[in-house]
């Protein structure tokens, strides 16, 4: 009966990290691929088709927000946002973890996730572009508009890879749900009993570790649109609000980026002393 039991339960923690990560990326199209090239495509193709688009944009902007379908498009948006923010935040709040973990025992992680994922599936699938409404800003002149989005994408891409590292660092198993699924088959504990108290108070301050990487993919655009304002805008303080790190945090994050270093300088000396001792043996004898 434990073997079925334990079966089960990595077969759902296994099921929930393939939804999680297939959200993570069409999370990475949604931000960052779907806005570079779709809206300077759009942006390229407006400015051919409409010489006056200056004047006009003038005009447009003192009967934007009177638009009924821009107000309901921005109104909706809006409340996808606080819908995926509510999720994000009450889940996580000590009172509702403990409900959960009665509940769920040791997939209250990975419930935690695939709430947040189902969150991003209703944002991103159901999300209201404001097409009508002018750009607040756009870059459509040559050669910039060529190579700018270029820009863009490259800096996004750097971005999102020291997102995946610093990700990976933060142990990305024990943030999917599936470390503690892992523990509980070998009959281990909680993993997050064998960290320090240090570590567990960093983990409880540490909301965003992706912070200023992920202000760079929200608001380095081609162009940007009304309802990409509002995104960046509310990602960003809800980042800021929930960025709240102190300097025992900064001090504990510190000591262990010099450990690392510590680990790293004497893996490279172990693996570069005994070429160093060959080199200099050969001569010795040599001279012998």
């Amino acid at each position: 009966m434990a073997v079925f039991h334990s079966a089960a339960l990595v077969a759902l923690s296994l099921a929930n990290f393939v939804f999680v990560s297939w959200s993570a990326a069409e999370f990475v199209a949604f931000v960052s691929l779907r806005q570079i090239y779709r809206e300077s495509r759009r942006t390229a193709a407006a400015a051919a088709t409409e010489p006056k688009a200056d004047a006009q944009e003038h005009m447009e902007w003192h009967s934007v927000f009177r638009d009924r379908q821009i107000q309901q498009a921005l109104l909706f948006d809006l409340a996808l946002l606080a819908f995926f923010i509510l999720q994000h935040s009450i889940m996580a709040m000590e009172t509702v973890r403990r409900w959960m973990l009665t509940c769920f025992g040791v997939l209250q992680r990975s419930v935690y996730v695939f709430c947040t994922a189902a969150c991003l599936q209703l944002l991103m699938h159901y999300w209201q572009p404001t097409h009508a409404a002018p750009l607040l800003w756009n870059v459509s002149r040559e050669p910039w508009v060529t190579w700018f989005p270029l820009v863009c994408f490259i800096v996004h891409v750097i971005a999102w890879l020291i997102i995946f590292s610093i990700v990976l660092i933060f142990d990305y198993a024990e943030l999917m749900g599936l470390k503690q699924v892992y523990y509980c088959c070998l009959a281990l504990g909680d993993p997050m009993e064998l960290k320090s108290q240090k570590a567990q108070r960093l983990y409880c301050h540490l909301r965003h570790p992706v912070f200023l990487e992920f202000l760079v993919i929200l608001w380095l655009l081609p162009s940007l649109s009304l309802d990409r304002l509002l995104l960046s805008t509310t990602f960003t303080l809800y980042m800021i609000c929930g960025h709240s790190l102190d300097q025992h945090d900064y001090r504990y994050l510190r000591s262990q980026l010099n450990k690392k270093f510590e680990i790293f300088s004497r893996e490279e000396s172990t693996h570069s002393h005994p070429a160093a001792h060959d080199s200099l043996g050969g001569p010795a004898e040599y001279q012998e």
